[in-house]
């Protein structure tokens, strides 16, 4: 939708094809916050940032190996792209301040009020209605036509009575996120979450990155995810690690911490699966509860049951059934003043105090990092070549990313950083190549 409101602005006609009855996706089962460096509202609040800051960022995360053309292309635009989308009176992001994602150094996320990918989402759909840009839904794309230089001049839909419709296109843009969705695709790349739950829209198929190749594109860093240490279980609903940076721990079904909760909420996934029957507790206090409260997805944790409560560290190791003498040992080290074994520095916040929290967790995939190569312009690279595949442009999960290989490298908000950016170069490109052919 972001590429749908750039080409609308630049005078392209434009149609957003849309898998499901209406626009939801990975992104609405996000938490809605686009990191951007150097924007109108970090000026406004006196938060010093910078490209070279948020690349560097990018690249400390990733350990150097982000992909360079994409990363210079969102670190220079995010900031731009977001001050853009907040300008429509339709969109309102508001800089989230109080405390850093792991590997951030300065506040930059920009988020809906609710802090929920379903208020982004509902926001963008707005823009695009009132502008009259059609949103077709129940329009599953499932193939792409092309001619023999692989430029692309269709594609076919499917309806949810089996009927198919053609359509024919200057441009087309691939925005239908990775392969998380896809159990073949997940156990060949991704082995290690093969038996994660998926915490995605299940209509990622990987088809975009499969179309891209087909055409003579190339797929890298396919081995990339995202995955979150903190997902309500049984409830399904995501936990913010918020909690975990500013003072909470995990520990296991022994009432022991098992890693450093401060790496990262996408590599703390797979310590959590590695623990016991792939369980984990959120272990916090009154303090984080009213953080938490924040956030709409945490509300809903709390209405729903899933946060649990007591005076004591041995009342709580009864509620959650843990032995109490291992969690008040645990909740001990929250007040030391140093480095623990783990490499997590407990300085740097207060320690637990009564009454505490508990929320049963367990690690889940959410999306995939690895796509297509691409361009500045966010039009897919031939294979072997800095050679754009004609009018084809691929973004978010469909491209590939600035998280590199691993889970570890995904920096928080990666996701939207290259959905909306890449979606907004991906517009500006197309709609000038529609406009001089």
């Amino acid at each position: 939708m972001t590429a749908a409101l750039t080409l609308h602005e630049v005078g392209v006609e434009c149609l957003v094809l849309e898998r499901d009855a209406t626009p939801g996706g990975s992104t609405a089962l996000s938490s809605g916050m686009i990191p951007a460096a150097g924007t109108k509202l970090q000026s406004a609040a006196g938060v010093e940032d910078s490209p070279a800051l948020f690349s560097k960022d990018i690249q400390g995360k990733s350990k150097g190996r982000s992909d360079e053309t994409v990363l210079d292309a969102v670190a220079n635009n995010a900031g731009p792209t977001v001050d853009w989308l907040n300008a429509l009176p339709e969109v309102e992001l508001n800089l989230v301040e109080g405390f850093l994602y792991p590997g951030h150094s300065v506040p930059r996320m920009h988020a809906p009020q609710s802090r929920t990918g379903e208020s982004l989402i509902a926001m963008l759909s707005a823009a695009a209605t009132a502008r009259d840009i059609p949103i077709v839904g129940d329009a599953h794309v499932i193939g792409l036509f092309a001619g023999a230089d692989n430029r692309v001049v269709g594609c076919r839909i499917e309806r949810p009575d089996g009927s198919t419709e053609d359509l024919g296109c200057d441009a087309l843009i691939l925005a239908c996120n990775g392969y998380g969705g896809n159990p073949a695709m997940v156990g060949e790349h991704i082995p290690e979450m093969a038996s994660a739950d998926y915490f995605g829209h299940r209509g990622n198929q990987g088809d975009a990155v499969n179309w891209g190749v087909a055409l003579g594109g190339v797929a890298k860093h396919m081995s990339g995810y995202q995955g979150h240490g903190s997902v309500a279980s049984p409830h399904g609903i995501l936990i913010t690690w918020a909690l975990m940076m500013e003072g909470g721990i995990q520990v296991n079904s022994n009432g022991q911490r098992f890693a450093n909760e401060h790496r990262g909420y996408s590599e703390h996934c797979a310590e959590v699966l590695a623990q016991p029957s792939q369980i984990a507790w959120a272990i916090f206090d009154e303090r984080l509860h009213a953080l938490g409260m924040d956030f709409s997805d945490y509300r809903d944790a709390e209405a729903s049951g899933a946060v649990r409560q007591a005076e004591t560290p041995e009342a709580l190791a009864a509620e959650i059934g843990v032995p109490p003498e291992a969690l008040a040992v645990a909740i001990v080290e929250t007040h030391a003043d140093q480095v623990d074994r783990f490499g997590r520095d407990f300085s740097k916040t207060p320690g637990l105090e009564p009454p505490f929290r508990a929320i049963r967790v367990t690690g889940a995939l959410f999306h995939t990092q690895g796509g297509l190569r691409v361009d500045s312009h966010a039009r897919v690279l031939k294979d072997g070549s800095q050679e754009p595949l004609g009018n084809l442009y691929a973004g978010g999960g469909a491209a590939c990313g600035v998280s590199g290989p691993d889970a570890d490298g995904y920096l928080s908000g990666n996701g939207l950083l290259t959905a909306v950016t890449l979606g907004w170069l991906a517009g500006l490109h197309a709609g000038d190549q529609a406009k001089s052919s």
